[in-house]
C-alpha cells in the first residue's frame, strides 16, 4: 500500500475511566480525533480536558429511571399475541405471558382490556365477542368461554416494557448483576415531553465539555420480544418494523387524526407481526406516517435546545431509530448533523451512505468491544479472535467504501478489553490508514461507475433501501443480493409497486431486479396479482428494459400461474397446480454465454429455488441442478431477462450478477473498463485524481488483472486482505 495521506481524524475512539493511559495512548496511535462513552462506561476529566472532541452518549427514554418508576402508565407498550392454546373443553384458560420473558413485560391491566384487546379462534380466523371472555388481573390470566373444542385459541394483548430491551442486552451480555434495569419511557404523552425537555436542559448544562450528543438513538426501540431463557431467548425480532411505538393514547390520538381505528391484529397480524418481510398494509403505513411525523415534530425540539447550547446532534441508526426514517422525504426536517451506523457488511456501509440531510455519516466498526459478539460467541474473551473478525468484517465494509464515501469510522464498547489483543490494535491502526485514504479519493470526485442503472423492486421501495431489517441475513435472496451490489460499479435504486403505479418506471433505469420468498414484501406479494404491474413491465422489457428475477419473482397463487412474469423469465415453479402438464425440454447450453465467460468454478447460490420448468422455447437454460434449471436467459422483444434459483454472496456469483446486469441491459460490448480478472479483488478508479484502488477480499495473496478504459491490462499482486494503489 502507498504512504498514508492522513495519519489523524475522522476516527472515534471508544474512552474509559479508569484506562486514562491507555486511551490516550491508542487515541494517539489509532489517530483518532474524537473520545466517545459508551453503554456502561464513563470518561474521566483526563479524558475530557484532552484535545478530542467529546461524544457523549444519551437515551432520553431511558435517562431517569426513578421518573420511570413513579410514572410507570407512561412507559412504552406492545401487543403481544399469547401463545396458542389448543381447546380441549369449552373453556380455556391461557397464560398471557407464558412463554414470555416476564423481566421484560408486564401486563396491562389499567387500559380497559375489553377497549384494547382482541381474543381470537386460530383455527376459523374469526374474533370472539368480548362478552365470551374475561381478564383476571390477580392471575394474569384470560378465561375464554363456549370455544369449539380442538380450536387455537389465542389473546392479544397490551403489556408495559419494564425493562428497555437495549440495557437488557448490553445488561446480560455484560453480566452486570443486580444493576437497576432501566425502563423505556414513551415521549408520546405531552407530560413525558415536558420531563425530557427539561432532563436533556440540564443534561446539557451539566456536560459542557461535550461537543457531539450521540442520541442511541431516539424514541422507539426496533421490535426485539424474548422468550423464557430456558426456552428461547429472542422469540421475535425486526429492526424496521413498529410494534414498539403502539399505546392507547397514541391509537386515540391516531382515530382522531386519521379518521379510522388501529386494533390490536393491525400490529399483532395473525402472530406474524408486522415484521418488514411482510407486504405492508395500507393502515401500517398509514400508521407509520403518523408516528413519522410525531418523532419528527418532537425531535426537533429535542435538537433545537442541543443546537441552542452550540453543541452537534449524531443520531445511532440503530436501536431506538424507529419512527424517524432515515430514507423518508421528512426526515432531514429532524435536523441531526450526523448519522451512525452499526456496520458489518457493504451494503450497511451503502445504507449509510445514501441517507440525506446530515452533515456527517459515521461507521461504527466490528467487533464491538464486548466479550461475546451479537450472538453470543466469544470476541474478546478466551477462544476470540476478535482481529479475524475485524479483517473479515473490513473485508465486506470496504467493498461498499470503495463506492461511496464515508466521512467517519469508530468503534464502541470498552477498551481495555484490547489489552490482551496487540495484534487488534495493530489492525485497527491498518484499517484506519485505509479509509482515510479512500475518504480523500472520494472528496476529490466520485468513482467511476458503469453506464448501467438498477433498480431493486420491492414492496417498500426507496424507504427500505438497502434493505435494513437488521444486519445480514444469511440465506435471504435480496440481503445475498444487495451484498454483492453494494461493491459493484453500477448505480443502484430501489422502487416500490406503488411508484410503478403512480409514476411510472424511471426513464433511466436500465435493469429491474426482483429477489425474494413468495408472499414476501420482497418479492411483492399479492402486488403481483394487478394487471397494471403486469402491463407496465411488461411493456417496458418488450421495449428494451432489462429484467432479473432471482428465487421467487413476480410469485403469487393466482390462476394457473405461479410466477406472474414467467412470460418474460421464460420459466415458472411447479407447485402441483400443473402437474398433469407436460413440461417442455431443454438442452443446457453450457457455459460459453456472456454472463458465464470469466467463471471458473460451479456456481452455488447455497440453497435453490426446486421444481423450476420451462415454459418458453425461446428460453436458454445456462445451468441446472436435480433437472431443475437454475439459470436461465430469454429475450423478450428488444428486451431480456434473466432468471437465477437463488443466490449466495460469494466471489464467483457477484461476477456472474455483474454480467447479468449489463447483458440484460443490452451492454454487454461495454463490459470491461475497471474490472478486475481475478474475481477475489475489487477495485475502483476514482478519475479525479487518476487514482485506482484494488483490493484483495481474500486472506490469502491474489494476483490479478485491471482492465482500463481502453481494455490495457494492469497486473497487480496483493497481500492477504491487501489494497494497492496505483497513480495513473
Amino acid at each position: 500500500m502507498a504512504d498514508k495521506i492522513m495519519s489523524r481524524g475522522g476516527f472515534t475512539l471508544p474512552g474509559e475511566a479508569g484506562y486514562e493511559d491507555l486511551t490516550l495512548e491508542l487515541a494517539e496511535k489509532w489517530g483518532a480525533d474524537a473520545i466517545r462513552d459508551s453503554d456502561g462506561t464513563v470518561l474521566s476529566e483526563a479524558i475530557i480536558s484532552a484535545d478530542y472532541d467529546i461524544y457523549s452518549t444519551i437515551c432520553l427514554v431511558r435517562a431517569d429511571n426513578d421518573w420511570a418508576k413513579s410514572h410507570r402508565d407512561k412507559l412504552q407498550q406492545n401487543y403481544l399475541m399469547s401463545y396458542p392454546v389448543i381447546a380441549q373443553q369449552e373453556t380455556v384458560e391461557i397464560d398471557l405471558l407464558s412463554g414470555f420473558f416476564r423481566e421484560q413485560f408486564e401486563v396491562n391491566a389499567k387500559d380497559d382490556p375489553r377497549r384494547w384487546w382482541q381474543v381470537f379462534d386460530r383455527t376459523t380466523g374469526e374474533e370472539i365477542p368480548k362478552d365470551r371472555w374475561f381478564f383476571d388481573s390477580a392471575t394474569g390470566t384470560v378465561k375464554v368461554k363456549d370455544v369449539k373444542k380442538w380450536h387455537k385459541i389465542t389473546v392479544n394483548f397490551l403489556v408495559y416494557r419494564i425493562w428497555e430491551a437495549i440495557s437488557m442486552y448490553n445488561h446480560i451480555t455484560n453480566d452486570w448483576g443486580d444493576r437497576e434495569h432501566q425502563m423505556p419511557v414513551d415521549p408520546i404523552y405531552p407530560e413525558t415531553q415536558e420531563f425530557m425537555l427539561s432532563y436533556l436542559q440540564k443534561w446539557l448544562d451539566d456536560h459542557p465539555k461535550t461537543k457531539i450528543v450521540r442520541f442511541t438513538s431516539l424514541f422507539y426501540n426496533f421490535a426485539w420480544f424474548w422468550g423464557d431463557p430456558a426456552m428461547q431467548r429472542f422469540i421475535y425480532s425486526d429492526w424496521g418494523s413498529y410494534e414498539m411505538t403502539v399505546s392507547p393514547y397514541a391509537m386515540t390520538l391516531y382515530a382522531k387524526s386519521r379518521g379510522y381505528e388501529m386494533t390490536s391484529e393491525d400490529f399483532v397480524n395473525g402472530g406474524a407481526y408486522c415484521s418488514s418481510h411482510n407486504v405492508p398494509s395500507e393502515r401500517l403505513l398509514d400508521w407509520m406516517d403518523f408516528m413519522n411525523e410525531f418523532v419528527i415534530q418532537f425531535g426537533r425540539k429535542c435538537i433545537d435546545l442541543i443546537h441552542a447550547a452550540n453543541k452537534t446532534a449524531y443520531m445511532f441508526y440503530d436501536d431506538h431509530w424507529v419512527g424517524t426514517e432515515p430514507y423518508g422525504k421528512q426526515f432531514k426536517e429532524l435536523g441531526f448533523d450526523g448519522l451512525i451506523k452499526c456496520v458489518f457488511n457493504a451494503f450497511e456501509v451503502r445504507l449509510c451512505a445514501g441517507v440525506r440531510g446530515v452533515k456527517t455519516t459515521e461507521l461504527r466498526l466490528h467487533p464491538y468491544l464486548f466479550p461475546t459478539g451479537l450472538k453470543g460467541e466469544p470476541t474478546f474473551m478466551e477462544g476470540g479472535d476478535p482481529t479475524l473478525d475485524a479483517k473479515r468484517f473490513w473485508a465486506y465494509i470496504r467493498r461498499g467504501l470503495l463506492r461511496a464515501p464515508i466521512d467517519r469510522i469508530g468503534l464502541g464498547g470498552y477498551l481495555h478489553l484490547v489489552q490482551d489483543f496487540p495484534d487488534f490494535v495493530e489492525e485497527i491502526e491498518r484499517i484506519t490508514g485505509e479509509f482515510r485514504t479512500l475518504k480523500q479519493f472520494h472528496a476529490v470526485g466520485r468513482p467511476y461507475t458503469a453506464p448501467v442503472k438498477v433498480a431493486v423492486l420491492t414492496a417498500w421501495g426507496s424507504l427500505r433501501s438497502w434493505v435494513y431489517v437488521g444486519h445480514f441475513i444469511p440465506g435471504m435472496e435480496l440481503y445475498e443480493v444487495t451484498e454483492s451490489l453494494a461493491g459493484l460499479p453500477v448505480e443502484v435504486t430501489f422502487i416500490s409497486f406503488t411508484d410503478i403505479m403512480n409514476n411510472g418506471i424511471p426513464e433511466d433505469v436500465d435493469v429491474i431486479l426482483n429477489a425474494g420468498k413468495v408472499g414476501t414484501a420482497w418479492s411483492g406479494g399479492d402486488h403481483w396479482k394487478n394487471e397494471k404491474i403486469i402491463e407496465a413491465i411488461t411493456e417496458w422489457v418488450a421495449n428494451g428494459g432489462g429484467f432479473i428475477g432471482i428465487g421467487e419473482p413476480s410469485a403469487a397463487q393466482h390462476s394457473s400461474q405461479y410466477f406472474q412474469l414467467s412470460h418474460l423469465l421464460g420459466v415458472d415453479r411447479e407447485i402441483g397446480v400443473t402437474l398433469n402438464k407436460n413440461k417442455r425440454t431443454y438442452s443446457v447450453f453450457g457455459k460459453n454465454h456472456f454472463i458465464f465467460k470469466d467463471i471458473n468454478e460451479g456456481i452455488d447460490f447455497g440453497t435453490d429455488i426446486d421444481n423450476i420448468f420451462i415454459v418458453d422455447k425461446n428460453t436458454t437454460v445456462l445451468a441446472e441442478k436435480e433437472n431443475s434449471p437454475t439459470i436461465a436467459v430469454k429475450k423478450c422483444g428488444a428486451g431480456r431477462s434473466v432468471y437465477l434459483s437463488g443466490f449466495r454472496f460469494a466471489p464467483y456469483n457477484t461476477r456472474l450478477l455483474h454480467r447479468s446486469l449489463y447483458w440484460t441491459a443490452g451492454q454487454e460490448q461495454n463490459f470491461g473498463p475497471w474490472t478486475c480478472s481475478n474475481v477475489n479483488t475489487d477495485c475502483a478508479y476514482y478519475p479525479a485524481n487518476h487514482k485506482l484502488v484494488v483490493i484483495n477480499n481474500k486472506n490469502q495473496m491474489e494476483n490479478t488483472k485491471v482492465f482500463d478504459a481502453n481494455g490495457k491490462a494492469i497486473d497487480v499482486s496483493l497481500d492477504a486482505n491487501g489494497l494497492y494503489i496505483i497513480d495513473l
